[in-house]
């Protein structure tokens, strides 16, 4: 077969990366608390978890305040709209923060998501997707529900309120059995805080407490312990996969609902979460590490540094070079200030996007040079950077990727290409080295991530498309009718 560079993509406008899609936060205080302020500490820290939509819910038994925006977390909550949802005795509060699928980054699709139901209104945040929504959606519109958003989170939301006969948590349960996929909600009334997981624990979901002289501190729920951490919590546990938690003035409860195979996503420990966060007893950074040994294991080369993709190839490059004894060196800087909203007008301006963000240092000249990473989704990003280290002399490049190659679109939650779009899926490792410029390439293997990580099991769907929570009857991500 022959390639040429047009076998890339050319008119892709994002950062080449897998993008998990929320990031969710609640807290319930016995003590009256600025949750306002709070909140927006803790979907500040989940901030990397979405960049284009953030929102918040707050309660003090009696008023409801909601706000939510484009946007990230500082742009949406200046002081005014920060005002505008403090309550002086908050006593209940969620927020999000949103990274939505291409063309579907509307406002009204930012959340929390809000619906009044006979008991009262209530508030939902949602990580994940549901993937069989539609066809719930469908029976739904049937029977009469009426829909104001385009995200499966609603139909999550309505099926909570058809059932508000019931308490409140019993209601919640009632949904989960009816929806399946990946997916951690937080959800909130005027008085309880609720948090849920899908049955394989896909999406991550985290318990912690602020500590109280009383041992009556409030209560955070959050996609990842850094939230906790933001607000003066400690972490307690993982939210079970199949577990549904919820707080009220009489503490912490639990129910089991439906709990399946415990099967996480890898993506998690690859790329999603902060290398400070511990997900289901498995430490970020540790993990990221031991994926760079195995690497090196797996695929050793001779060379004189390992020069790491910033920020997200930074822990497997620090393990390739441990273990394989050769030396670790920044050969790429990244500029702070480079953020994911400048739109490029032409392939020529698309082009210098990358050097806007990276610039190689001179530990590259002269130098053969392992580049770690922790995936390659279209190549087009990998491909500039491996022409950026030539150009700065360096003598050869050997690529080396921290996750298998991605194959297949992800219905759980994650912002991947469609299958057609994934440069693995339509190309051999060779083929794509060619095309990326690269002097080697090489795969971390599944059944070394799998060791790397260590847990019960993972979710590996996207690399060998075994989808352990099902997958939509519409395998073609790109004509589903909801936001997947």
């Amino acid at each position: 077969m022959t390639m040429t560079l047009t076998d890339l993509p050319t008119d892709f406008e994002g950062d080449d990366k897998p993008h998990d899609e929320c990031g969710v936060f609640g807290m319930y205080s016995p003590q009256p608390q600025d949750l306002a302020w709070l909140t927006y500490l803790g979907i500040f820290a989940l901030q990397h978890r979405g960049q284009e939509a953030a929102g918040m819910c707050v309660s003090d038994g009696d008023k409801f305040h909601v706000e939510k925006d484009l946007g990230l977390v500082t742009q949406v909550f200046d002081e005014r709209r920060l005002d505008s949802v403090r309550l002086a005795n908050a006593r209940v509060s969620i927020g999000h923060v949103r990274y939505s699928t291409t063309g579907s980054n509307l406002r009204f699709n930012a959340q929390p998501l809000t619906t009044r139901t006979n008991k009262g209104i209530l508030g939902l945040a949602h990580n994940g997707n549901f993937v069989n929504a539609r066809e719930v959606r469908d029976i739904m519109l049937m029977e009469g529900a009426l829909f104001a958003t385009t995200n499966d989170s609603e139909v999550m939301l309505n099926l909570i309120a058809r059932e508000s006969h019931m308490d409140l948590p019993s209601a919640t349960a009632a949904a989960m059995k009816q929806l399946k996929g990946g997916y951690a909600c937080v959800l909130m009334s005027r008085t309880a805080l609720i948090g849920f997981r899908d049955p394989n624990g896909v999406r991550p979901l985290v318990i912690g407490q602020q500590d109280h002289p009383a041992g009556t501190g409030a209560y955070v729920i959050a996609s990842e312990p850094c939230a906790l951490f933001a607000v003066g919590a400690r972490l307690i546990r993982d939210v079970l996969p199949g577990e549904l938690v919820w707080i009220d003035k009489d503490g912490l409860h639990s129910l089991m609902v439906n709990a399946g195979k415990p099967t996480p996503c890898s993506f998690e420990w690859i790329y999603f979460a902060r290398s400070d966060s511990r997900l289901d007893g498995i430490d970020t950074h540790e993990s990221r590490i031991r994926m760079g040994e195995q690497l090196a294991r797996e695929f050793p080369v001779e060379a004189d540094i390992v020069v790491p993709v910033p920020d997200s190839g930074m822990g497997a490059a620090i393990g390739y070079a441990r273990e394989s004894g050769i030396p670790f060196d920044y050969g790429l800087y990244k500029n702070p200030f480079a953020g994911r909203t400048f739109l490029a007008p032409t392939q020529a301006a698309r082009d210098l996007k990358v050097k806007m963000k990276l610039s190689p240092t001179s530990a590259v000249r002269g130098k053969r040079v392992i580049l770690v990473d922790d995936s390659i989704v279209r190549g087009t990003t990998s491909r500039q950077i491996v022409n950026l280290l030539r150009e700065a002399g360096a003598t050869e490049v050997h690529f080396r990727v921290s996750s298998p190659p991605i194959k297949h679109p992800c219905f759980y939650g994650i912002d991947t290409a469609a299958r057609k779009e994934l440069v693995s899926s339509t190309h051999s490792i060779e083929q794509i080295r060619q095309l990326i410029g690269a002097d080697s390439l090489s795969f971390i293997s599944e059944a070394g991530l799998k060791q790397a990580v260590g847990g019960p099991g993972l979710c590996l769907a996207c690399f060998n498309g075994e989808y352990p929570a099902g997958a939509p009857l519409l395998n073609d991500v790109d004509k589903l009718a909801l936001e997947v």
